[in-house]
């Protein structure tokens, strides 16, 4: 429903809300829950076969036999989200359910089928893609862990937090790696914690990579996302509408995968302006692209579906996580998309995203003697948004300015109580009242601006009721 507000200063402004005061009255009275469960998923993949060392054996590929593996999951879950965890494949997230619209946020494919053999180009020289995100170590490129069973551990379980730990020794190798890849083992030893707290749209995370060793050690770090927000959950996958979100102004390639950047503004050094190639659907094929030089401190990225302007965001630190590797199989995987399991094929229409603690795969960092790590991210889904503009672990915004008007969209992360939105042009006041957050539809805001030049700044503040603030932000004036 439309709700028209009135200002302290007189000026009146719909706010686009279709939250109703039933489900603000229940929200108040049902208290959040977390819950932690087991359960079972099966995952089909063509047969193969490997190696005790995880190498592929030649020969035993048979696409045209389905086999089933069965996996235990554990399962976090409260009045937002759903999200299902797979220890034994990767510790990794494998799935987010946002509940409020039913849809799935994260990649999986329905049948696994290995590739890449004999090309030199992962860990074990073969690789096959399930989904979801997960942590990559000590090398890129999917690294050592992808295929190797985490020990799962509940660190903390009440009714307002689920947290649970993945951890995992890099002590084993892989005799026949690829020569670009770090020989015998670092030592490292990872441990993801993943936290879900009562009342908070949201899932945290955090990876520590401890060196317990008495000298430094050489390695990299990546966190791997493979994203499809708002996708059905029986059948994930990005489709026509995906938007790759990220506050970058350029990208560049390897010379392999120059062709993503074929008919992209040229802004030098190598570097392409990444306005086009922000859209899935300019994608021609597979390729790589990194953001240049790095991420430059903006702390968020993701995928925002404009099918049906649902997202997930990732924030972060990173400047601790400065590489942003991008990747798709190129648009072509959604538009000749083949059933998977009358045609198994690696080609998948899904974005993945990667945030290393370096700017390319192959270009190591230093673990010093006895030094840890700590890589700190939130992943939050969105609705109702077009873009981001700014974020943090309480609320993402989408706030601009024109002659005629101040524009925000804006997703809160604890969507249960009311928030109190200001807008300020200079002194003058545009908005300033309180507004219910909608975990469903989001909630979008446009203000008229009195007669002024463009270049001024707009200015916003987002609090809580009882004056915490939340967020605050400039725009210009356009």
């Amino acid at each position: 429903m439309a709700i028209s507000a009135s200002s302290s200063r007189g000026f009146v402004v719909t706010v686009l809300s279709t939250v109703c005061a039933l489900s603000a009255v229940a929200h108040a009275t049902s208290p959040d829950r977390v819950s932690l469960s087991e359960s079972i998923i099966s995952w089909s993949t063509v047969k193969y076969a490997t190696s005790a060392e995880n190498g592929f054996i030649d020969g035993s590929l048979d696409k045209n036999t389905i086999v089933d593996r069965t996996f235990k999951t554990h399962v976090l879950e409260n009045r937002y989200l759903k999200v299902t965890l797979v220890p034994e494949f990767g510790g990794r997230i494998l799935s987010i359910i946002y509940k409020p619209t039913g849809h799935e946020q994260l990649y999986r494919t329905e049948v696994g089928v290995p590739y890449g053999m004999k090309a030199g180009n992962f860990y074990y020289d073969w690789l096959m893609v399930y989904g979801g995100i997960f942590p990559t170590f000590p090398d890129p490129e999917h690294g050592k862990a992808w295929l190797k069973p985490w020990d799962f551990r509940v660190v903390k379980e009440n009714a307002g937090e689920v947290t649970v730990s993945m951890s995992l020794k890099d002590d084993f190798a892989y005799s026949a790696a690829p020569k670009q890849f770090l020989k015998g083992s670092t030592g490292i030893e990872a441990t993801y914690f993943i936290s879900l707290k009562a009342g908070r749209a949201a899932l945290d995370t955090r990876v520590v990579l401890r060196n317990p060793q008495d000298k430094s050690v050489d390695y990299e770090y990546w966190t791997c996302t493979t994203l499809a927000p708002g996708s059905d959950p029986t059948n994930p996958k990005t489709t026509g509408g995906a938007e790759i979100i990220a506050p970058i102004a350029a990208y560049t390639t390897p010379a392999w995968s120059r062709n993503l950047s074929e008919g992209d503004e040229s802004i030098g050094s190598g570097k392409s302006r990444f306005e086009k190639l922000r859209h899935f659907k300019n994608w021609p094929t597979m390729g790589i692209a990194y953001a240049a030089p790095d991420m430059q401190g903006g702390n968020f990225w993701g995928v925002i579906n404009h099918d049906n302007e649902e997202g997930i965001i990732r924030i972060a630190d990173n400047k601790v996580t400065r590489g942003l590797k991008m990747w798709t199989w190129g648009f072509p995987s959604f538009m000749n998309e083949t059933d998977a399991r009358k045609d198994p094929n690696e080609a998948r229409p899904y974005v993945e995203l990667w945030a290393g603690v370096s700017d390319q795969f192959f270009h190591r960092a230093r673990l010093p003697a006895r030094g840890e790590l700590s890589v700190t991210e939130t992943y939050s889904p969105t609705v109702g948004m077009s873009s981001v503009t700014h974020a943090n672990e309480n609320i993402l915004i989408n706030f601009s300015a024109t002659t005629s008007a101040a524009n925000l969209q804006f997703f809160s992360i604890e969507p249960t109580g009311p928030l109190r939105v200001t807008l300020k042009r200079g002194e003058a006041i545009l908005f300033n009242d309180a507004v219910e957050a909608d975990p469903k539809n989001g909630n979008r805001l446009s203000k008229a601006i009195p007669a002024g030049g463009s270049g001024e700044q707009v200015r916003l503040t987002v609090t809580t009721i009882d004056g915490r603030e939340l967020i605050a932000a400039e725009t210009r004036v356009k």
